[in-house]
């Protein structure tokens, strides 16, 4: 395929390498404060529980979901998906991962605009990731660099949602560590670095999620300006 050259991989290496590093650190700062045991001894189900009685959130029910750090929130069903090591485990990793989604349930109950926002980008971002390409490589192909430019616009949908998605998530985090805290359920000064430990290295992903989707579209503007410049 025509994009996988060498200028490809000068856009796109730091932003892999930054993308394994932050999934390292997700995994480094989950694996040790996952072994913690949380003072309160609630799981993460229970303590989610907790929060959603002392929140006044009503409608909100908590199931399993298979797999590791697969934990969401499901608007659509109000259902806090929660995986077992997070559920069934009362450590301090569960507690902040637990707390982190039913923030989510939060924003969806007061109508917080960024999530609001982001979710109205879903259908623009799955059409442009599968046709944003394709214009481009069309564009391209016939030296109609109109089309390949539209390609561009439709897949910079990506980066909107990759840059919609950083307030959504900070605040999740934000409001799980007042939750926490508030509510007495982490203790003492450890378990709450641990808590930021745990949600300060999840966040870092979608910042790292934002820099490989500007720089990929940032290649394919490279690329289209070459070449306009060359014909």
């Amino acid at each position: 395929m025509f994009f996988l050259n060498f200028n490809y991989l000068i856009y796109m290496i730091p932003a892999f390498l930054l993308m394994a590093a932050t999934s390292w650190y997700v995994r480094s700062a989950y694996g040790k404060w996952s072994k913690v045991r949380a003072r309160s001894g609630l799981t993460g189900a229970q303590a989610a529980q907790r929060l959603i009685s002392a929140s006044g959130l009503y409608g909100i029910q908590i199931q399993p979901i298979a797999g590791e750090m697969t934990d969401n929130y499901d608007p659509r069903t109000k259902t806090l998906n929660l995986s077992q090591g997070v559920g069934n485990t009362p450590s301090v990793a569960a507690l902040a991962i637990a707390a982190h989604e039913l923030g989510h349930a939060m924003q969806d109950a007061q109508d917080y605009v960024p999530l609001r926002f982001r979710a109205a980008l879903v259908p623009a971002v799955n059409i442009g990731s599968n046709l944003g390409w394709i214009l481009i490589m069309i564009g391209m192909f016939i030296g109609w660099t109109q089309i390949a430019w539209l390609g561009i616009i439709v897949f910079s949908a990506g980066a909107v949602f990759s840059l919609a998605t950083l307030p959504v998530e900070f605040d999740a985090s934000a409001r799980a560590k007042r939750m926490l805290v508030d509510s007495s359920i982490i203790m003492d000064e450890d378990e709450r670095a641990g808590v930021n430990s745990v949600l300060n290295a999840a966040a870092l992903t979608y910042v790292a999620a934002l820099v490989t989707s500007v720089m990929q579209l940032l290649y394919y503007v490279s690329m289209v300006s070459g070449g306009r410049r060359r014909s």
